[in-house]
């Protein structure tokens, strides 16, 4: 028997490989071979005889699977690997459930729903119960449904819970128990699963049939489980059941990496597998072969504060690295300036491809800024596990009633947005209207102008809401001139309803929907504002159309073209790695989300969401915050993310506002005056030497600065030379003043952001004494 193989682990790795006599947790901190052990556990099972279809391993993915099996196949062969029982839960279990169907009163060809199937179910329930689905909104319920399966609660045990029926009456949807049921039985006539189904249904056939439990207990002579912090209730059932006789099981997973409890899945699983299998042991796979030493501890003493963990000490035999970077910057816009430079510093080092460096975030409507100073500099990108921002459903709605406000002949526009949100304008009535509109050969914008005119035919009721929907946009269309882009944009989303539609629930989809289009108005808030900054004092509708058509321009990017910085939430990275990660948005109110406060559970997953933000890098790791974000219609105030305090100050490059004898870190907790104070005197490194060019306090002109104070002038106008702060460009210094149609103008230099000839009324600098 040639198990020469084991020659390539390293002492832990080999010792949990090597134990097979009962249950064991195997504790993989990032980075340290997690997939290595699995392969290596079953290739090691297989060598000592264990027949491959007595073998269990379940994945979270099929890529997982996939690849452990080519990497099994590789050292036992395909013949032998072939019969692995290998694949992810609900694979596995749709297998056992093809082969028991008819226990529980299914067909062996049952269908298997997908996510679209399952919601046009749900679609159609609320629209024959005559519900408003505003209210029943449909991905809601379907969220809904998903959650009750997970924890194995069936339509009669949700009827049955108190505490479920509760909190539907407070949430608006007392019939959310009837919906279920009614669900559960159109499942059950078409011969239908659903993905939950999957589970829940296996759950009842091992309940409901203890033979066949026993069946494939005495089947699965040993079961391993990848990624066991990311179970829930159903799937630890399961798995707990087929192993309760022999409790030879192996379970890989790393506590501090549990970030989807918002899908379900339950951290006590495996901080408490030794509560579960009592003679358990556990292994700690403590190197990580990934990071530097810096990065490692850097990311050690972060989890730390978490009192609900196995605790272990990762470390790294990797060269020290260098320190964090921590990035202070002025506002959100600035953020991504800053990040697309360093970016380009790196590229040009020679030493990082862009396909080496990624930056993550908090939420998806953060890619927004970061997609815009990429292009700007240049840099190729891809989003992945999302769509591009100016790609998202709620963006390109918004985007459609700006263009049919500003071309109501935009017949693309108008098919998307005439019943969004719904107002009772079906699909028949709208192929009426483009059938008519292509039998006079006119644009559908001219028939609904005069419905009589071209017989359109529909009733009347039809015929008043369509005349409803064209006077609306018509009200838009005349504020064309008069509004700026801003605030006709934010006009249209609230009269049309678009920001109600996305406040209708609290669902994760739905707050990312507002997000995202609180996002888009901030957008054209700065777009805005940057053309009153170059002298132009309006800046219309159409023109941001224009500048947002060359945005969404994809023709020129090749997807064949690997070289790109990746962008993505911090929960799609993980399993990821990088040389170089930028962590942005780093600040109270965003990461943490404001909404995973309220408990210390919620808290420490966040932080363990940063930590996996963290050891993704292997070489580089930049942290920035920003003191400022446009959100909802105005500018707020932040404060650095508790979490940057949390990592020991050794490990960080800090800016020079949070080193001593200013502001150290540990003084971040700061109430939010004191900020305020520390923001409007704070700003990025200034590009001149402020001492350069001393300026008379008696010269400085009288003008508005970023935070509404006066700075007193002697002659009414910035003298030549002087050193100026701008919100957006930062610190200039000032070539040349001119008076233009009674205005003073000044042409000055913001160093890498160029010279800009700015209107003083409209510029709001402040002056530096």
């Amino acid at each position: 028997m040639d198990l020469s193989f084991l020659n390539e682990l390293n002492e832990s790795q080999r010792s949990a490989v090597e134990y097979t006599e009962g249950a064991s947790l195997v504790i993989a901190g990032a980075g340290s071979g997690k997939t290595r052990v699995l392969t290596y556990k079953i290739a090691y099972l297989l060598k000592n005889g264990m027949a491959p279809s007595s073998i269990l391993a379940l994945t979270f993915t099929n890529k997982a699977a996939r690849e452990m099996k080519e990497r099994i196949a590789a050292m036992v062969g395909e013949k032998t690997a072939r019969y692995l029982w290998m694949g992810t839960f609900h694979s596995v279990f749709s297998r056992i459930l093809r082969s028991e169907a008819e226990r529980i009163g299914y067909s062996k060809n049952f269908t298997i729903y997908d996510s679209a199937d399952s919601k046009s179910l749900v679609k159609t329930i609320v629209k024959e119960l005559k519900l408003d689905d505003k209210v029943y909104k449909h991905g809601f319920v379907q969220s809904r449904i998903s959650y009750a399966k997970n924890n194995l609660i069936t339509p009669d045990a949700y009827l049955a819970n108190a505490d479920l029926i509760k909190a539907d009456v407070t949430s608006r949807i007392p019939l959310m128990k009837d919906i279920y049921q009614i669900y559960c039985n159109r499942c059950k006539q078409a011969d239908a699963m659903d993905f939950d189904d999957l589970l829940l249904q296996t759950n009842i056939l091992f309940r409901n049939h203890p033979d066949t439990l026993q069946k494939y207990q005495q089947l699965f002579g040993y079961i391993l489980v990848d990624e066991y912090q990311d179970t829930n209730f159903a799937q630890y059932l399961i798995v707990k059941k087929l192993a309760e006789q022999h409790e030879k099981i192996c379970v890989v997973g790393d506590d501090a990496q549990s970030i989807y409890s918002f899908r379900g899945a339950n951290i006590d699983n495996i901080l408490k597998f030794k509560s579960s299998y009592k003679n358990a042991r556990v292994f700690k796979l403590e190197q990580n072969y990934r990071s530097t030493q810096t990065i490692v501890n850097a990311a050690n003493s972060l989890i730390d504060k978490n009192a609900q963990q196995i605790r272990k000490t990762v470390f790294s035999e990797k060269e020290t690295g260098k320190p964090i970077k921590v990035l202070s910057v002025f506002t959100d816009f600035e953020e991504g300036f800053i990040v697309a430079n360093n970016i380009s510093d790196l590229r040009f080092s020679d030493k990082y491809h862009y396909q080496d460096i990624a930056i993550l975030y908090r939420t998806n409507s953060q890619s927004r800024v970061m997609e815009e100073a990429l292009r700007k500099q240049g840099i190729p990108y891809r989003i992945y596990g999302g769509l591009s921002f100016y790609q998202r459903k709620e963006i390109k709605d918004v985007i459609a009633y700006c263009r049919l406000v500003c071309n109501p002949n935009d017949e693309e526009a108008l098919k998307r947005i005439i019943n969004y949100p719904a107002r009772g304008i079906g699909d028949t009535t709208v192929n009426k209207l483009i059938e008519c509109s292509q039998l006079h050969a006119v644009s559908a914008w001219e028939v609904l102008s005069d419905m009589l005119k071209y017989n359109l035919p529909v009733n009347a009721g039809t015929a008043n809401k369509l005349a409803q929907f064209r006077s609306m946009i018509d009200v838009f269309a005349e504020q064309i001139t008069t509004q700026n882009a801003y605030d006709l944009a934010n006009s249209v989303v609230k009269v049309s309803g678009v920001i109600a539609d996305t406040y209708t629930d609290h669902s994760p989809e739905s707050m990312s929907r507002q997000e995202n289009v609180q996002e888009l108005l901030k957008a054209i808030h700065e777009f805005c504002e940057t053309k009153q900054a170059n002298g132009e004092p309006t800046a219309l509708l159409p023109d941001f159309l224009s500048e947002v058509s060359l945005l969404t321009d994809q023709d020129t990017d090749k997807e064949t073209d690997k070289d790109k910085v990746t962008l993505m939430t911090v929960h799609a990275a993980k399993g990821l790695e990088f040389k170089a990660v930028f962590i942005v948005g780093m600040e109270e109110e965003l990461f943490p989300s404001p909404f995973c406060t309220q408990s210390e559970r919620e808290l420490e997953e966040e932080r363990r969401l940063f930590y996996v933000a963290l050891t993704r890098a292997e070489e580089l790791c930049y942290i920035s915050y920003a003191k400022s974000r446009f959100k909802n219609g105005k500018t707020n105030f932040s404060n650095p993310s508790r979490f940057i305090k949390d990592i020991d100050e050794q490990y960080l490059d800090m800016p020079a506002e949070a080193k001593p004898k200013q502001a150290r870190i540990n003084d971040w907790d700061d109430d939010m005056e004191t900020e305020r104070n520390r923001f409007k005197s704070s700003f990025s490194k200034p590009i001149f030497k402020e001492n350069s060019l001393p300026v008379s306090p008696k010269r400085m002109v009288k003008i508005s600065n970023s935070a509404g104070d006066k700075v007193p002038t002697e002659n009414g106008s910035i003298p030549t030379g002087a050193f100026v702060k701008h919100g957006i460009f930062g610190i200039g210094k000032v070539l040349e003043t001119s008076i233009v149609n009674g205005n003073e103008k000044a042409d000055i230099d913001f160093g890498e952001k160029g010279v800009k000839s700015l209107l003083l009324k409209f510029a709001k600098l402040e002056v530096l004494e």
